[in-house]
């Protein structure tokens, strides 16, 4: 089974995420504290990251920088959920792979999981 780690402070999001993506056959681990998502990785190793940019620190910048340093996660796909407004160019130069803008539609949020997950991130 696929295993994702979201990554976001709005405990709304990651259980909206949770339930919608867990029957979808995803095992789905979200946490709501960025400072504890590198020990959640390592322990879970998962085969797809879902990170929310603004967060208390470590915010998704410097997380997405974090994984991207360790060996573990280099090809570990990422992608960023964001109400702010960035471009696919701004999402690769922080590490991540794709993007999606908040609000979003759920079933868009699948298909880019799945794209990733196949290597053809847009």
């Amino acid at each position: 089974m696929i295993k994702i780690l979201i990554v976001d402070d709005d405990v709304q999001v990651t259980t909206l995420l949770r339930k919608y993506l867990s029957p979808k056959k995803f095992e789905v681990a979200a946490i709501n504290q960025s400072s504890k998502a590198i020990q959640m990785a390592d322990l879970m190793r998962p085969d797809l990251f879902i990170l929310d940019l603004m967060m208390p620190p470590p915010d998704g910048f410097e997380l997405c920088r974090i994984l991207r340093a360790d060996p573990g996660f280099v090809r570990t796909p990422i992608l960023l959920i964001t109400a702010m407004d960035i471009s696919n160019s701004n999402a690769a130069s922080f590490g991540a792979n794709d993007y999606l803008t908040k609000p979003f539609d759920l079933d868009e949020l699948v298909t880019r999981i799945e794209l990733l997950l196949n290597g053809n991130a847009e």
